[in-house]
């Protein structure tokens, strides 16, 4: 056995020693050194959006308020009215977004706060806002009233209770429905109220619903309306009085049949009756007729003030059937009224009970020029052709 020199094992350690240090450096050098991990950013708050800005004014109460939540979800959301009474709103399943369901008032200013919380923590909104401020108000009434029977020449009416300066917006927001549907149109009989009919009379049965939707909406000039309205009725029969002067009678008939006739006088050769088509209207049990609301004085050669009995309106000139019992021995024979149809009491009673508001009365044969068809019951009176093409704009 050969024996290696301490010296040469030492010399031996020492270069291995050596040769692993280099290999380690050498491992340490193809290593690329990493610096420390940046820090994630935070999640963002939750952002919360507002349909309208903080402080608007001229809100319409119409449109809903809404209210969106990004980043997050809302809690809570609460608008208050002026008195403090939280308004009507929902809320959408995933939270994120809010809207009201109650209509809001003119003039008011309204109060929101809501909170949202999302991973970057929990926001806050605060806001306020006013709406539209009116100059003026008017108030649509609809006739017939709701749940009425009425006849086969009833106009539909909306008489709002102030001058309209934008009819043909007002006409924009009043819808006539009719089942079955009937084509029909609008027409102003003044400029507070608006007529729609359709060309011919109504059949028998027909329902319609009117619907005058003007609640925040500007009629012109700062004029807003002041309620929505509606109202559905119904035609019934078909009820026509035929009022001849040649024969002196008035023939009434009920869908096509004749049910009755009666003689009449009608207004003498200085106050003839209007011929035309009449739109029967209310009816009065016991009435004082004066010829001062006419325009007549009463102490004049052709003035009264008379009681009457079993009076139905034909026109708002002041034309009626009635009971007149002073002139019983004229009806039939000769004309002696002041423009109204004469009428024995008992015939009076039967036309009071057997007619109804809307039923059609045809003035034929006198001396006397058309009723007006601005009259107010004297629509049929005005060309379909015009009627058609309207007067919004007039």
């Amino acid at each position: 056995m050969t024996l290696i020199p301490d010296s040469r094992r030492a010399w031996r350690s020492s270069t291995a020693a050596v040769a692993l240090a280099a290999a380690l450096s050498l491992i340490s050098a193809c290593t690329i050194p990493t610096s420390s991990s940046t820090a994630p950013e935070p999640p963002p708050l939750p952002a919360i959006s507002l349909s309208e800005p903080d402080g608007a004014q001229g809100v319409s109460p119409l449109e809903p308020i809404t209210l969106a939540a990004a980043e997050g979800t809302l809690d809570s959301v609460e608008l208050l009215n002026p008195e403090g009474k939280p308004v009507d709103a929902e809320m959408a399943p995933d939270g994120t977004s809010w809207t009201t369901t109650e209509v809001l008032g003119y003039g008011r200013t309204y109060t929101l706060a809501a909170t949202a919380t999302g991973p970057g923590g929990t926001s806050e909104l605060r806001s306020t806002f006013t709406t539209v401020v009116p100059d003026n108000l008017t108030m649509p009434y609809l006739m017939p009233w709701d749940g009425a029977v009425v006849g086969i020449g009833q106009p539909v009416a909306v008489q709002f209770d102030e001058p309209i300066p934008d009819r043909a917006r007002a006409q924009e927001l009043i819808t006539v429905t009719t089942d079955p549907p009937v084509e029909g149109a609008f027409y102003w009989v003044n400029n507070r109220e608006v007529r729609w009919r359709p060309e011919n009379y109504w059949e028998p049965g027909t329902r319609i619903t009117v619907d005058a939707n003007v609640y925040g909406q500007d009629l012109g000039n700062g004029l807003y309306g002041q309620s929505d309205q509606r109202s559905e009725f119904t035609i019934g029969d078909a009820v026509i009085a035929v009022a001849d002067d040649y024969a002196k009678t008035i023939t009434v008939s009920v869908n096509g049949t004749v049910v009755m006739t009666m003689p009449t006088s009608f207004g003498k050769a200085s106050a003839p009756t209007p011929n035309g088509t009449y739109v029967i209207a209310e009816r009065h049990r016991e009435i004082v007729m004066d010829s001062s609301t006419y325009g007549v004085p009463v102490s004049s050669a052709d003035g009264y003030r008379t009681d009457v009995e079993w009076a139905t309106r034909m026109s708002y000139s002041g034309i009626f059937v009635h009971s007149a019992p002073w002139s019983i021995a004229d009806q039939g024979r000769r004309n002696v009224s002041h423009g109204c149809l004469n009428v024995s009491p008992a015939n009076a009673r039967w036309f009071y009970y057997n007619t109804k508001p809307g039923d059609i009365a045809v003035v034929r044969k006198t001396v006397g020029g058309t009723l007006n068809g601005l009259d107010g019951l004297g629509d049929w009176n005005i060309p379909w052709s015009q009627w058609k093409a309207g007067n919004a704009e007039a």
